[in-house]
């Protein structure tokens, strides 16, 4: 029964946790949403960033109580884990690994949903939205990296560092 507990815990953790890192991450680099994604991420997460907007306020010009929501909501998804009996320590460590990869691979969504509009429909609604989220990422790889042969390679580089930085995650954590 603990599995199928833990499954259904951790679906519904990694959408609300995946859209409350979403939207801290669109107020970081400023990127307006399209009015469908704006309304489906604030109708969703707006119930658990307002309360935690009295606690912890804006800083620096980030939405901190959005990543913290993210935080939280990984942080109760992984105490299913003390009811097979590990220790508080370990759920705590656990939850801290869990968003950390929770966050590369969003990121390497991003990059897998750009380069699909790339090759399906690069004018589609949503391609300038998702090219907007990948921009940080890209821009100081295309400083480094040319173009070869009129291909943008930037993106098949980022999401091999986004690898190595799992896998150094995961060393540290040893997982």
């Amino acid at each position: 029964m603990l599995p199928i507990l833990q499954l259904i815990v951790d679906t519904v953790a990694g959408v609300l946790g995946g859209v409350l890192l979403l939207r801290f991450w669109m107020q970081v680099i400023r990127v307006r949403p399209p009015s469908s994604i704006g309304q489906f991420t604030f109708t969703l997460t707006d119930w658990l960033v307002r309360p935690l907007r009295r606690i912890v306020p804006g800083m620096g010009g980030y939405d901190w109580a959005s990543l913290i929501g993210a935080f939280l909501v990984v942080l109760v998804a992984s105490s299913v884990l003390l009811l097979a009996g590990f220790s508080g320590q370990a759920v705590l460590l656990y939850a801290l690994y869990r968003i950390l990869t929770w966050i590369i691979y969003g990121f390497m969504g991003l990059l897998i949903i750009e380069v699909i509009f790339s090759w399906v429909n690069p004018h589609a609604p949503l391609a300038p939205f998702v090219h907007a989220l990948n921009e940080p990422l890209l821009r100081p790889l295309r400083r480094v990296i040319p173009p070869l042969g009129g291909l943008d390679i930037t993106v098949l580089v980022a999401f091999i560092l986004l690898q190595i930085v799992k896998y150094l995650i995961n060393r540290l954590f040893a997982m």
